[in-house]
């Protein structure tokens, strides 16, 4: 017997289209908030420019399988989704291996295996499950489309300091002074834990800085509140 699909309901309650585009970015971004697809993100992430290319060919994998999966949701028994999802998952793949080896050689060269265990990447399969299989195109789309953004915004961030402490340049241009000593070990397999771990480091003060300076504007807003002023007007008794 045929298993129901399930309706159609947005990724999050009451969320909008552009919440559900806006949501992979930064709030639940999939490399420094979820944590997921770990493997390129300690492997590649030695300069920008692999980076850059591990996040576009993850974007292109990503959004097509999302509108596909989405396209036949309804069609799938749910006996078989998760097969159906990483063969369409792999489909994909396939294809994106096969397009950056014609056009971008010496990216692909520098992937290696990378492109293929794409596959493997939790981010896929988990979208397409969790969002992609329960929700329109359209917003599938945007969905992919959020998540893969932000993938590449968390690979660009490690990459970037890698690049930087480990050869002195971004994107191969030099950005640190001539008599810079370069950090070997930032373009070792070690310096993906030390890149994502100053990466982490650098958002956990920035959120700890913000959430500090709320507090004190809260503080002041409360002394300097009308309501407030009777009180410390009479030694903070009212009358």
């Amino acid at each position: 017997m045929r298993t129901v699909p399930p309706p159609d309901v947005p990724g999050q309650k009451g969320s909008t289209a552009s919440e559900d585009f806006l949501r992979g970015i930064w709030k639940e971004n999939p490399t420094l908030v979820m944590l997921l697809g770990m493997c390129p993100t300690m492997a590649i992430t030695n300069n920008v420019r692999n980076s850059l290319a591990m996040g576009v060919t993850t974007a292109f994998v990503l959004i097509l399988s999302s509108i596909v999966v989405s396209s036949i949701r309804k069609v799938v028994r749910s006996e078989v989704r998760v097969a159906t999802f990483i063969l369409i998952i792999a489909t994909f793949v396939q294809l994106a291996d096969i397009l950056t080896e014609a056009v971008i050689p010496d990216a692909h060269k520098a992937l290696g295996a990378f492109i293929p265990l794409i596959i493997g990447n939790c981010l896929l399969l988990g979208r397409q499950e969790a969002f992609s299989s329960r929700n329109t195109v359209w917003r599938s789309a945007l969905d992919g489309t959020g998540m893969s953004i932000g993938f590449t915004l968390g690979l660009c961030m490690v990459g970037t300091i890698r690049e930087v402490l480990g050869s002195g340049t971004w994107l191969g241009v030099r950005v640190m002074p001539a008599n810079f000593e370069p950090w070997v070990i930032m373009n070792l397999p070690p310096g993906g834990f030390f890149g994502f771990g100053l990466v982490l480091l650098g958002l956990a003060w920035w959120a700890d800085r913000k959430k500090r300076r709320a507090a004190i504007a809260r503080t002041i807003a409360s002394v300097t509140s009308p309501s407030a002023r009777p009180a410390a007007a009479y030694g903070g008794h009212t009358a």
